[in-house]
C-alpha cells in the first residue's frame, strides 16, 4: 500500500486543505481513494460523505430483496476479485466495500455525516473552499486544489413519486423503495408496487410468498432478461484450484464481450432480439399468458434499461400465483386501494411506488466559480469527465449499458494520470476549454433520448451538461471504445489549458 499524508493540514480559523478532496462514500469515491492512493503517493487527500457510513446507492436503499442489477464481476473493482454470486445482495456488495476500505487503511481518510452544502472557485488562490454541514449542526470548512464529484447522480434523501389524485384518502402505508419504513410488516398484506423496472422486478418477488398476494402494476412493460445467478467458467476454473485474481479477469472479459455482442444485437437485429427476450418470458409463463400486453415493450431493446432477473423469480412468483401483473394507469387512489383507467380497482394495505429517482447532478450543492453561480446545464463536457469553465474537477458517470464501476475504474486512472500531469508541469489549475476548430460544432443533450429513454432521463435532461458530435466533447457510453480512447487522452492537446 501506497504512503500518504494522513493528517490534512489546519489552519488557524480551523479550515482543513487537502490536495484532493473526493465527494462521497460509494462504489465510485471508495475506488477514486484506493487509486489515488496507489498512482499518486503521498498526496493528501479526504473522503466527504453525507451519510453516517459507505456504501451510497448501497446504503440507502434498503427495499426487500435490494441487489445489483449489473454482475459484481463488472460491478466489482478491476483491483479486488469478486468471489460469490454474480448478482449479489446490498449487504455483500457493502461486505466486499468495506473489505477495500480496511484493506488499504482508506478508513482514516473518510469523514462520515458531512453533507456539502456550497462549493466555490476562486481563480486568485486556484482553490475550492467547501462548507459541509456535519450531523450536529455545526459547519466544517475545507480548502482543496481538486474537486473529485464521485457523488452519483441522483438524489438520496427522496425517490421521485408522481402525485396521483386522491393519495392523501388512501388509509394504507405508501412507501417508495428508496425510503423504505425499517417497520413495514407486510406479512399477509396485499400489496401492489407501482413501476415495471429493474426495482419492481426486485421487490415483487421479494415480497411474494409473505404477503397475501403481490400486484406490480404498469403503466407499460419493461424488457428482462433471466438466467442463473451463477457463471459456469467461474465454477468450473475454482474447482480447478485457479488463482482468483486470474478467474476475476477471465470471468470479467467474458462477460464484457457477451454483453457487447448482445448491445450490438439490439442494433443490428431488434426484431430477433425481441422475438429471442419473448421466447424466454414464454418459457417460464406458458404460452397462454398475455406476454403482448404485460411483456412487450413499445421500445426496442436496451432503448431502457434492460433489467436482468436471476433465476427468474420475478417470472417463477407470478407462475406460481403468489404475483401478478396489471397493465393499466392510474385515475385515482381510493380508501382502500386504486381505481385504474379501465374501470378495475386493486384493493391493497400497502403501496410501493418503484416510480424512479431526482436526477441530481451535483448532490444538490450550490457551485460557484469566481462568485457566478454554476448552471452546469449550460456546460460542455470533455469525454464526460471534465467541464467547459470549471477547473479542477472531475465527475464520475458511469456506463448506461455496463456496470458503473468499469467507468469509475478509468476516470480514476484519468484524474490520477491529470494530477501527476499537472505536478510535473507545474500546474496549479486546469479547465477545459473549446478549441479552435470545434467552434462550430453542433450540440446536443447529454443523452440522445432515442438512444435512451428512461424517465429520469425525459425528466433530466437539461440538468445535464451539453455534449459536442466529436467524440472528445461527448460521453461515448460505450467501454468497448472508452477503454482504449480515455487512456490515449494527450493532456497537453489544446483542450487543457493549464495557468
Amino acid at each position: 500500500m501506497a504512503e500518504t499524508l494522513t493528517h490534512p493540514a489546519r489552519d488557524a480559523t480551523g479550515t482543513e486543505h487537502v490536495e484532493v478532496l473526493i465527494v462521497g462514500a460509494g462504489i465510485s469515491g471508495i475506488g477514486g481513494a484506493y487509486h489515488l492512493q496507489e498512482q499518486c503517493p503521498g498526496r493528501s487527500f479526504l473522503v466527504l460523505e453525507a451519510q453516517d457510513g459507505f456504501g451510497g446507492t448501497w446504503r440507502t436503499h434498503r427495499y426487500p430483496g435490494i441487489r445489483s442489477d449489473s454482475d459484481l464481476y463488472t460491478f466489482g473493482y478491476r483491483f479486488k476479485p469478486w468471489v460469490g454470486p454474480p448478482i449479489a445482495t446490498a449487504e455483500e456488495i457493502r461486505k466486499y466495500m468495506g473489505e477495500v476500505i480496511e484493506e488499504n487503511g482508506l478508513d482514516r481518510f473518510i469523514r462520515y455525516g458531512h453533507r456539502i452544502r456550497t462549493a466555490r472557485w476562486d481563480s486568485a488562490t486556484n482553490l475550492w473552499t467547501i462548507e459541509a454541514e456535519r450531523k450536529d449542526g455545526t459547519t466544517a470548512r475545507f480548502t482543496a486544489n481538486f474537486l473529485w464529484m464521485c457523488q452519483g447522480y441522483y438524489r438520496h434523501e427522496e425517490g421521485y413519486t408522481p402525485q396521483w389524485p386522491g393519495m392523501d384518502r388512501f388509509r394504507g402505508v405508501i412507501a417508495h423503495p428508496q425510503t423504505w419504513p425499517e417497520d413495514l410488516d407486510y406479512r399477509g398484506k396485499r400489496v401492489v408496487v407501482i413501476g415495471s423496472g429493474a426495482t419492481a422486478a426486485t421487490v415483487v418477488p421479494a415480497m411474494a410468498g409473505t404477503a397475501a398476494h403481490v400486484t406490480m402494476l404498469q403503466r407499460s412493460p419493461t424488457y428482462f432478461r433471466t438466467g442463473r445467478n451463477g457463471i459456469d467458467i467461474a465454477d468450473e476454473l475454482r474447482m480447478l484450484g485457479i488463482n482468483e485474481e486470474w478467474i476475476h479477469e477471465i470471468v470479467r472479459r467474458k462477460i464484457l464481450f457477451e454483453q457487447a455482442r448482445f448491445i450490438d444485437r439490439t442494433h443490428s437485429e431488434p426484431e430477433k432480439v425481441k422475438e429471442d427476450l419473448l421466447a424466454d418470458v414464454r418459457r417460464h409463463l406458458g404460452e397462454d399468458y398475455d406476454v403482448a400486453t404485460h411483456f412487450t415493450p413499445r421500445y426496442r431493446p436496451w432503448q431502457q434499461r434492460l433489467a436482468f432477473i436471476p433465476d427468474a423469480d420475478l417470472f417463477r412468483a407470478v407462475a406460481r400465483g403468489q404475483a401478478s401483473v396489471v397493465t393499466d394507469e392510474i385515475e385515482t387512489f381510493t380508501e382502500t386501494g386504486l381505481l385504474l383507467t379501465s374501470g378495475r380497482t386493486l384493493e391493497a394495505d400497502i403501496i410501493v411506488t418503484a416510480t424512479g429517482f431526482h436526477l441530481n447532478v451535483l448532490g444538490d450543492i450550490d457551485f460557484a466559480i469566481d462568485g457566478k453561480p454554476l448552471v452546469f446545464g449550460d456546460t460542455v463536457t470533455y469525454r464526460g469527465l471534465m467541464f467547459t469553465g470549471v477547473p479542477n474537477l472531475a465527475w464520475v458517470f458511469g456506463y448506461i449499458r455496463a456496470a458503473w464501476t468499469l467507468r469509475a475504474d478509468m476516470v480514476a486512472d484519468f484524474v490520477c494520470r491529470l494530477l501527476n500531469h499537472m505536478e510535473a508541469r507545474q500546474a496549479r489549475r486546469v479547465e477545459v476549454a473549446l478549441r479552435p476548430e470545434d467552434a462550430d460544432m453542433k450540440l446536443g443533450p447529454w443523452l440522445d433520448p432515442e438512444e435512451f429513454s428512461s424517465g429520469y432521463v425525459a425528466r433530466g435532461n437539461h440538468l445535464l451538461p451539453r455534449s459536442g458530435d466529436k467524440p472528445e466533447w461527448r460521453h461515448m457510453h460505450d467501454y468497448w471504445a472508452e477503454k482504449d480512447a480515455i487512456p490515449a487522452i494527450d493532456l497537453e492537446d489544446a483542450a487543457f489549458v493549464y495557468r
